[in-house]
C-alpha cells in the first residue's frame, strides 16, 4: 500500500485553511506516522518560524494528582495527565476551557486561543484560577514543526485542519475525538470517522 494513499485520495482534493492558534490539525486516515496516527493536535502557536502544538487525545496512566497535585481539583475528567507531543516530554503545558464571561483582555494567566479555549500560565496560583475555570488539562511535552515542515505535510495531505471547539480539549476520556471531529466537518470526511485504528482489522 502506497505510503499516504489515504491522504492523497482524501485530504489533498479538500479546500485547505491555514493553521493558527486555537484551530486544529486533524491526522489523515492512514498517516503512515505511528506518532501521530488518529491524533488531534491543538496548534497553540504558529508563525514564520516554527509551529507549535500539543495533541489532545493522548491520555496516559499518570494522574495529576501525582505530580502537581495543586492542580488535581481544576482538571477535567478524567484527571490524567496527557501527552502533548514527543518534544520536551518533561515539559508541563495547561490548555484550558474559561466559563462563560471571563474577560481574556490582559489576563495575566491566561493566553486565548479559540473560544472559551486558553493557554494557562501554570505559574499561577490554581486557587486563583478555580473560579474562572470550566476544567482544563495538562499535557507532557508538545508537538513541533521546523519552518516549513508543518506546511510540506499538508500540502502532502497528512492533516486537515479545522476548528477546534471547548468540548475538544475536555472530552470525556471514553470519547473517540479523533471520530468526533471528524463526524462534524463537511462531507465526505464524516465517512471517515469509522476507519479502523488497525487497517487489518476491516
Amino acid at each position: 500500500m502506497p505510503e499516504y494513499f489515504y491522504a492523497d485520495r482524501l485530504f489533498n482534493a479538500l479546500e485547505r485553511e491555514d493553521p493558527a492558534p486555537g484551530m486544529l490539525l486533524v491526522a489523515a486516515p492512514g498517516m503512515f506516522s505511528p506518532e501521530f496516527a488518529r491524533t488531534v493536535v491543538l496548534v497553540l502557536e504558529h508563525n514564520s518560524e516554527q509551529t507549535v502544538g500539543v495533541v489532545l487525545n493522548r491520555r496516559s496512566e499518570l494522574a495529576v494528582a501525582n505530580i502537581m497535585p495543586e492542580w488535581a481539583d481544576l482538571m477535567a475528567a478524567p484527571q490524567a495527565v496527557y501527552v502533548g507531543g514527543p518534544v520536551e516530554p518533561q515539559a508541563g503545558i495547561g490548555v484550558g476551557v474559561t466559563k462563560n464571561g471571563v474577560e481574556l483582555e490582559g489576563h495575566p494567566y491566561f493566553t486565548r486561543l479559540a473560544n472559551k479555549i486558553v493557554h494557562v500560565d501554570l505559574g499561577a496560583d490554581p486557587e486563583a484560577l478555580a473560579d474562572e475555570l470550566e476544567g482544563m488539562r495538562v499535557y507532557a511535552g508538545y508537538s513541533g514543526w521546523e519552518q516549513g515542515q508543518l506546511d510540506d505535510e499538508i500540502q502532502r495531505g497528512d492533516w486537515y485542519i479545522a476548528p477546534a471547539l471547548p468540548s475538544d480539549v475536555i472530552a470525556p476520556g471514553g470519547a473517540d475525538l479523533w471520530a468526533d471531529v471528524l463526524r462534524r466537518q463537511p462531507m465526505p470526511l464524516p465517512l471517515f470517522a469509522t476507519f479502523p485504528v488497525n487497517i487489518e482489522d476491516n
